[in-house]
């Protein structure tokens, strides 16, 4: 089944309440909540208190992906806020150590929700097979973190075949491969064949006349 998880990112932060509440009436199926911290990437966004937020106002999975620096140190209050699933980066727990990435998973898995891992375009996704196992969903990112409105880069199928093909010879066929980045209505047919299932989009689902009609489409 094929997910549309729009990015709050391209919301007018003015009207986040309204926002939510309009993509569940639209027939989003998750709410993609991108965290940067200004470290990790140059941009800050917003932090747990707007998780906290915005959880009374809707149904639908909050899917917390982090672009930050440290991630283990956040869990608890992304997971108290009433996050539905966090992902995190390879990236930028590589730097800290070999095992701070299944140690970040582990820790999101004690909570009671649902974790899971992220790679950038220029990361092989093999880097994270040997933590496949402990995932609820892979994010493939098809741009470089940090900012909206970057168009999708291409090679990141690569990673989305691979993973999808990883995860059917290990017995998760049907583990969440969500893409992220440039997503539109252009290549989201590319994107589902490729093997992704959860398709983040911000513009192509906020910038469009008819919010419904554009998750629709996105979903094929």
């Amino acid at each position: 089944m094929v997910k549309i998880a729009p990015s709050i990112l391209s919301a007018d932060f003015s009207a986040m309440g309204e926002a939510i509440k309009k993509l569940e009436r639209s027939g989003a199926d998750l709410v993609h909540c991108d965290v940067m911290d200004g470290s990790f990437v140059g941009p800050i966004t917003f932090g747990g208190q707007m998780v906290k937020n915005i959880r009374p106002l809707t149904r639908l999975p909050l899917d917390v992906h982090l672009m930050i620096e440290h991630p283990k140190t956040q869990i608890k209050f992304f997971a108290e806020a009433g996050a539905d699933i966090i992902t995190v980066h390879y990236e930028a727990c590589a730097k800290i150590s070999p095992t701070y990435l299944k140690e970040t998973l582990e820790l999101i898995k004690s909570y009671g929700i649902k974790c899971g891992a992220v790679v950038n375009p220029d990361t092989d996704v093999e880097r994270i097979f040997d933590v496949f196992d402990i995932c609820d969903m892979l994010l493939i990112m098809s741009v470089f973190p940090g900012y909206g409105g970057q168009k999708f880069i291409p090679t990141a199928l690569d990673n989305v075949k691979k993973a999808r093909e990883y995860a059917a010879r290990i017995g998760k066929g049907d583990l969440d491969i969500e893409i992220d980045g440039g997503v539109n209505l252009k290549n989201a047919a590319e994107i589902r064949a490729a093997g992704a299932n959860v398709l983040v989009a911000g513009s192509a689902v906020f910038g469009a006349e008819d919010m419904a009609s554009a998750i629709s489409a996105l979903r094929g």
